[in-house]
């Protein structure tokens, strides 16, 4: 994986600070944001409000305008006069709504307003303008790989969509293109998607200048963007990079490069597709053909699957490699790996597989030990024996 790039994991709780004298804002808020990945923040006055703020450094603050011991005029301009507090959105609480103090609010730099009294409805409205809110039904399990994913495309070449569309072909996830930037912002405000591909090479400065336009914004800063760019651009990636991208994928495109980096920028869950129990052993199930994108995927997670197996009380370990018919560097590095960790966790560990594809494994020096057999029956037979495997490392 790139040092440059970004994995992007589950969404964190957002932090939301309210400054607030009535102890009726609060038990609304806690009603209204309940299902949702928020960490509420209480102050009852300006002064325990900054000292909170300075503490916690929340997401976004509804700030009452009325308080005593300092109001909420005084705060906000000692938020503005803070390095580290200025660019938190504030959201002002208020029981005055004429057109003149609406303006006054305004020129004071809030991000938004209520009137008291106010419906949780608006509250959550306002705070999900400002952050993204999301449930914690949404974000509890991880995004997987089957899952039907909105992927956008913004390019403005016909025959890049249809290879991306190609690459694609084998999963449930759909595909929209955009032609232009304008298009593309348009999409992500109606109809937000998981990923964005976006092709560096748009006119002029285009590509970059909707990226930070996505990044601008609080509704799809979170929007993980793989940049799209012929190997040469070396410049273009390296600003690309710079500015936070979560990848690049080069062109011309590779179907398994490109699943590989998108199952990456989304942090997708595909132990579930290598990685079974079956009656009280753990399966690995490698697929074929084996490519380095899917031995990439595989190792992603290997360690940590299998330690979570074993602290599970699985002790014993198939590796499951008939669907392969060949043996080459790529699938030794693999077994290699297997056998490190296996021997660290004292791990039993069997493998399966053609007998061509053992004789092939039998070619390497490494491997020229290991024992295959040809069936998941023997297998099951072999490890019941409690035959402790070859540390292949002596």
């Amino acid at each position: 994986m790139n040092p440059n790039e970004k994995q992007h994991s589950s969404v964190k709780e957002v932090k939301i600070l309210t400054v607030d004298d009535d102890r009726t804002v609060s038990v609304i808020l806690k009603a209204t944001l309940l299902p949702y990945a928020c960490k509420l923040l209480e102050a009852g006055d300006g002064v325990d409000g900054l000292e909170v703020a300075k503490r916690e450094r929340p997401d976004v603050i509804l700030l009452d305008f009325m308080m005593p011991n300092m109001s909420g005029l005084q705060m906000l301009t000692k938020l503005r006069a803070d390095a580290e507090l200025r660019a938190v959105p504030v959201i002002m609480l208020t029981g005055i709504s004429d057109r003149e103090s609406v303006l006054r609010l305004a020129r004071l730099g809030v991000r938004g307003y209520l009137v008291k009294p106010f419906k949780a409805s608006d509250v959550l409205k306002q705070i999900s303008e400002v952050v993204e809110v999301k449930s914690r039904k949404e974000i509890a399990r991880p995004k997987r790989f089957e899952d039907p994913l909105r992927v956008l495309l913004v390019d403005d070449k016909p025959a890049i969509l249809e290879r991306v569309k190609a690459g694609l072909a084998d999963t449930q996830w759909v595909l929209q293109g955009a032609p232009d930037p304008v298009q593309a912002a348009d999409f992500c405000r109606q109809t937000k998607p998981d990923i964005i591909l976006l092709s560096l090479s748009l006119a002029g400065d285009s590509a970059f200048a909707l990226f930070e336009t996505l990044q601008a914004d609080p509704r799809t800063k979170h929007i993980p963007v793989l940049a799209l760019s012929i190997r040469t651009a070396v410049k273009e990636q390296s600003r690309a990079q710079m500015l936070g991208v979560a990848g690049i994928v080069a062109k011309p495109i590779d179907p398994a490069d490109l699943q590989f980096k998108i199952k990456r920028a989304l942090n997708l869950d595909t132990t579930h597709r290598f990685f079974q129990c079956r009656e009280n052993i753990f399966v690995l199930s490698v697929p074929g053909p084996l490519n380095q994108a899917v031995a990439d995927d595989i190792s992603y997670r290997l360690r940590q699957t299998i330690c979570e197996a074993v602290d599970g009380g699985l002790n014993r370990l198939i590796v499951d490699l008939t669907r392969l018919t060949k043996a080459d560097m790529t699938l030794l590095k693999l077994l290699l790996e297997v056998s490190y960790i296996t021997a660290d966790l004292e791990m039993r560990y069997c493998l399966v597989c053609s007998e061509d594809v053992g004789q092939q494994c039998r070619g390497f020096q490494e491997t020229k030990d290991w024992d295959f057999t040809t069936s998941m029956e023997e297998a099951t037979l072999i490890l019941s024996r409690l035959r402790l495997p070859a540390d292949s490392r002596k």
